[in-house]
């Protein structure tokens, strides 16, 4: 049985009975027989778009089981065995889960608009926002900021890790700009300024624990959600065009996001160390959103005409969940909760989970 690298995070705790049914088989050797009980409805040959154990596909069971399927491609959990990563049953599961995520996806999304206008709209920064960064920057609280942290650190603590997987899938110049782009975010050869790095150490800063994984268990399942799609994109070939649209819209709205970022934080009492990860991508964004839209996408284009479609899938599916997790911040600050499972230290209702499951969250 293959060790876990010491890096490799515990797994979390079950939201239901298809991510207890998950980790606890995790927690033993790869077994087709007993991976095959976690399909109910008839194992991997069920109908398209039905969840194994009939879960929302937005709800906290569902994504996690999700997540956890797609961790096994990252760095795993501590205690589980590598060989789980290709399991075949386990795979059929992760294809139910995925096709019933997908389904209901493109039923909330209904008519996509085409690639061209989301393009042209996204470059358009409206005059006054209403999402987290503009929230955080104008009335913003400190523990409101250490919760965004902590639920975007599921991805930026392996921040440009979903989209390398399309890199062998791409060719010629679009392959080439998206390898320049991912080439910034490792660091650009310097280990000190890898973007991951950047954001565990403006975790500390604010008082968070930078530890892999570490705020998996506390985060709702809107934050599992937009990391679930990168990975779904990702890992399929066949998604591919997708997974580009995903990438062009985080470029490409990331630069006047970070710079209000960076100055809540600032504003809110964050060091160097706690600003400098929003300040590389002011400028580091600003450059990615041209090598995105002209390098990548027009250079797809001419050589994939016929993944048009699948890029302004991408596009609108990212900013699809993104608006949702963004609804979930801002529905529960403003009626002065936690947004987080369980609360930091500092948070409204961090009292209730002192002693219980929340204990010692920082």
């Amino acid at each position: 049985m293959g060790i876990t690298a010491p890096s490799a995070p515990a797994l979390p705790g079950a939201r239901g009975p298809l991510s207890q049914a998950l980790t606890a088989l995790l927690l033993g050797a790869p077994d087709a027989p007993r991976a095959a009980e976690l399909c109910p409805q008839g194992g991997p040959e069920s109908a398209p778009g039905a969840d194994p154990f009939g879960a929302d596909p937005w709800g906290d069971d569902h994504q996690l089981a999700l997540y956890l399927c797609y961790e096994l491609h990252y760095r795993g959990f501590a205690g589980v065995d590598p060989r789980w990563e290709w399991d075949p049953q386990l795979l059929g599961l992760r294809r139910q889960l995925e096709d019933a995520f997908l389904a209901s996806l493109r039923e909330r999304l209904g008519p996509v608009p085409g690639l061209a206008e989301q393009l042209d709209a996204l470059l358009v920064e409206p005059p006054t926002g209403t999402g987290p960064s503009y929230h955080l920057l104008e009335q913003g609280e400190r523990w409101q900021a250490r919760e965004y942290l902590a639920q975007r650190s599921l991805y930026h603590l392996k921040e440009a890790d979903p989209q390398a997987w399309v890199i062998p899938r791409l060719h010629g110049d679009a392959q080439a700009a998206l390898v320049a782009i991912e080439y910034d975010e490792y660091g650009g050869g310097r280990p000190e300024r890898v973007h991951a790095r950047l954001f565990a150490e403006m975790m500390a800063d604010l008082g968070l624990d930078p530890g892999y994984g570490r705020y998996l268990d506390a985060s709702p399942a809107p934050a599992l959600a937009v990391v679930n799609l990168m990975s779904l994109f990702g890992l399929h070939r066949a998604h591919r065009g997708a997974l580009v649209g995903q990438f062009a819209a985080v470029e490409i709205t990331s630069s006047p996001g970070s710079e209000r970022l960076a100055s809540a934080l600032e504003r809110l009492g964050a060091g160097p160390a706690g600003v400098r990860f929003y300040q590389e991508h002011v400028e580091a964004d600003a450059v990615h959103e041209q090598l995105v839209r002209h390098g990548v996408i027009e250079a797809l284009l001419r050589d994939e005409p016929a993944l048009e479609a699948d890029i302004a899938f991408g596009l609108a599916a990212s900013g699809l969940v993104d608006d949702l997790f963004a609804e979930h911040l801002l529905g529960s600050w403003r009626s002065g909760r936690s947004s987080l499972r369980v609360p930091l230290a500092d948070a409204p209702g961090a009292e209730v989970a002192a002693g219980g499951v929340g204990a010692g969250v920082r």
